[in-house]
């Protein structure tokens, strides 16, 4: 049984409160994201804008919860695919071995012998703008990790003396993963996930932020906080909203992720 630390509750707790901000915003705070009004600029917080203006006269609530939907929905997507081809091609290579083993660790050294963030940036050069190119280098980078956990745990417990026995009870194979591999596999797989998605928004923010992610009008974190730069010095406060949302996504995630008991 999982037993959860008071880091962990908060940390969902924290995440909550980001996520209901982000989906709520179009039914308490019904915005248009892309209307401009130039004769408003970087205004400060008031009772139309709540918090202020852009650089174009822009919402920044509408626009900063669109971008942590964004960022958050297009995270989860890319690491949840690569959690089931990590954990499928894990469980594989680790109960199996031989020339399944053979061929995906070949694969996932070939993936690592390249800096994670420089190939999210070739998926990225591919296709600019492009959701899609994203994903896949994410998701591409994200796999490696959990098929390495997922290989080593399923090799160890291969030889366990309560999986050769479902075996000699001739059990199927999908009851011995589900009795046996997943409930070890969990806790870890859980941690790391966490991690993973902490991870792609950084990735993301940060491809934003060099502009060569997604391209405007599009509401993204790094990409706001490009186009806010220029105006640091003249409203501080709207630049740091998009780098206190990421800071505060990825603080609620680190926390979720702590140890588990």
């Amino acid at each position: 049984m999982m037993r959860f630390t008071f880091g962990q509750y908060c940390g969902a707790l924290l995440l909550t409160l980001i996520l209901g901000f982000a989906w709520l915003q179009p039914y308490f705070y019904p915005m248009d994201i892309g209307m401009q009004d130039l004769n408003n600029i970087l205004s400060p917080a008031d009772k139309i804008s709540w918090f202020g203006t852009d650089h174009l006269g822009r919402d920044m609530f509408a626009r900063l919860a669109a971008a942590i939907r964004l960022s958050f929905s297009l995270s989860l997507l890319s690491v949840m695919c690569a959690l089931l081809a990590g954990l499928l091609f894990g469980i594989l290579a680790g109960l199996f071995g031989g020339w399944y083993d053979r061929i995906l660790s070949f694969v996932c050294d070939t993936v690592m012998a390249l800096p994670g963030l420089l190939l999210i940036l070739l998926f990225a050069a591919l296709s600019p703008g492009s959701f899609w190119a994203l994903y896949l280098g994410i998701s591409l980078v994200m796999w490696v990790e959990f098929f390495r956990v997922t290989r080593a745990i399923t090799r160890t417990l291969a030889t366990s003396s309560e999986l050769e026995a479902s075996r000699l009870m001739g059990m199927p194979l999908f009851y011995c993963i589900k009795r046996h591999l997943l409930p070890r596999l969990l806790p870890i797989i859980t941690t790391l996930m966490a991690f993973s998605i902490a991870n792609a928004i950084l990735a993301l923010t940060t491809l934003g932020f060099i502009n060569v992610g997604l391209r405007p009008p599009t509401a993204e974190l790094g990409l706001m906080m490009t186009e806010l730069f220029p105006y640091y010095y003249q409203a501080p406060l709207i630049f740091l909203q998009p780098v206190l949302a990421v800071f505060l996504l990825v603080l609620s995630l680190q926390l979720l992720s702590g140890r588990v008991k």
